[in-house]
């Protein structure tokens, strides 16, 4: 595999100390199309004092259950970028590359930061054949876990009553949103394109950057990348 060049699309970013999240869904058409949109990205601990982080990226909101084992775009490589120091450049990269039903990953220091990224192909983490109907979770170097494939959109959202509320009727104008039980999961059934990494901490380095609290933190945030 060549070094191909890439160019960045849309990022969302995250903070994950013992754990933050960020959500989005259905981003503006410069983000390349659905193939490239970042759904959901996750940073969390997988179990409590773990010495290792699990990322979470989430692709394409809203694969239909007709669709319900949609596919990963070729063209489209995906960067998990990890900053140690706190200045918001990353110093650290996983990325997830898929071809030919295998999603690849490397990981390490990026050869470009920035909105530009290469594929660190003298850097392999692992790959794993990306997932149907049956879940596959594949073991990469140092005691990584990898994983690709679709999984259920966790993204709550009654879309019709958002409608509802934003553009009201006048004769019948709801007076707001619906509690948890009455409303409407509008992506109950929809799938999303997870990239899964659960990875030791040790090998992301030693992170100089604290929050509020003075705890040591991992700002994380994830790109989608168009080869040009």
């Amino acid at each position: 595999m060549s070094k191909t060049k890439f160019f960045a699309g849309i990022a969302v970013l995250a903070f994950a100390g013992a754990f933050l999240i960020a959500a989005d869904h259905l981003d503006a058409p410069s983000s390349g199309g659905t193939t490239a949109d970042i759904a959901d990205f996750f940073a969390f601990e997988p179990t409590l004092g773990s010495d290792n982080t699990t990322f979470v990226v989430d692709l394409q909101s809203s694969v239909l259950p007709d669709l319900a084992y949609g596919t990963f775009d070729e063209d489209v490589l995906t960067e998990i970028n990890i900053d140690t120091d706190g200045d918001l450049v990353e110093d650290y990269v996983i990325q997830a590359y898929p071809q030919g039903g295998i999603m690849y990953f490397f990981a390490g220091t990026p050869i470009q930061t920035g909105l530009n990224s290469q594929i660190l192909v003298d850097n392999p983490l692992g790959e794993v054949a990306i997932s149907g109907s049956t879940a596959v979770v594949a073991e990469g170097m140092g005691g990584t876990k990898l994983f690709a494939g679709p999984r259920q959109d966790p993204f709550f959202f009654d879309f019709f009553q958002f409608n509802a509320v934003i553009n009201p009727d006048v004769n019948s104008a709801p007076m707001g949103f619906k509690t948890a039980a009455e409303a409407e999961d509008t992506f109950d059934g929809a799938n999303t394109m997870s990239i899964v990494v659960e990875i030791p901490n040790s090998m992301l380095g030693t992170t100089t950057a604290t929050n509020a609290l003075g705890i040591p933190v991992y700002k994380t945030w994830v790109t989608t990348n168009r080869k040009q």
